[in-house]
């Protein structure tokens, strides 16, 4: 895996960690933080990975982006940084591999937007989730973005305009994590969701994923068109004739991919 200075990439199997490594930042996101991290998911894939886990060093998941890399900039320079982040929200969607947040600590503004836009979530006990825009001065508009996809509309505006963190618990019981395990047992959780989550055909699940997301906000006969496009057009993949296969007969199936 390549070198970065903000980050630490490893892979281990079908599994790639990725890793924010500026404890001492609270892991925000510079510009070229972003760069990284963006690099890393558009490196990754492209490989033959099946799982990646997004996790943070130190006392913060992430804390959002640096003010000290946003006060200097005039408009343009702003709206690029928001684009950058949002153009890393979005490859994290379409990477053809299982994105999984790991979140052991406070996820604050952009980096709970990182949380939302991963495909699955553990969190730790101790973790903490807020949008803090709503009782400063910047107000979260597109932190609240994927937010707003995971937990509805009077749960996003209760975060969003109160700025208040919610606990781990109640991000859970409202949608934006999965899971919550004990601080001791998270690395556990979080392979077994990934372990459960990556099972199967390489190639069914990437377009699987990639075909959920097309279809997730648009209208349900739009999401049907699309839906039944793919879905036929994978039934005549190896990994769907496999599968079949090996339901029929009765069989282990044994992935082409």
């Amino acid at each position: 895996m390549a070198d970065y200075e903000h980050l630490l990439v490893k892979q281990e199997g079908d599994t790639v960690r990725i890793t924010m490594n500026r404890p001492e930042r609270r892991n925000t996101l510079t510009e070229a933080h972003l760069r990284e991290l963006l690099d890393a998911f558009e490196r990754t894939g492209r490989s033959d990975a099946t799982g990646i886990v997004l996790a943070g060093e130190g006392k913060a998941f992430s804390a959002g982006h640096d003010f000290a890399d946003v006060a200097g900039r005039d408009l343009a320079g702003v709206r690029d940084l928001l684009q950058l982040c949002t153009r890393l929200m979005r490859t994290i969607e379409s990477v053809p591999q299982v994105v999984i947040a790991r979140v052991h600590a406070i996820a604050t503004a952009a980096g709970c937007q990182l949380v939302a836009s991963c495909d699955l979530a553990v969190a730790a006990e101790s973790a903490s989730f807020a949008l803090p825009g709503g009782k400063g001065g910047w107000f979260c508009h597109t932190p609240a973005v994927p937010v707003a996809r995971n937990i509805g509309r009077k749960r996003l505006m209760e975060m969003a305009l109160t700025g208040d963190a919610i606990d781990a618990a109640t991000a859970a019981e409202w949608g934006l994590v999965n899971y919550v395990a004990p601080d001791d047992e998270l690395d556990a959780r979080v392979d077994d969701l990934l372990g459960r989550a990556t099972r199967g055909s390489r190639f069914g699940k990437g377009v699987g994923k990639q075909t959920l997301y097309a279809h997730l906000d648009r209208p349900e006969a739009d999401a049907y068109a699309i839906a039944i496009e793919v879905m036929a057009s994978l039934s005549q993949s190896p990994g769907a004739k496999e599968g079949m296969a090996a339901f029929l007969e009765k069989r282990k199936p044994v992935w082409p991919d």
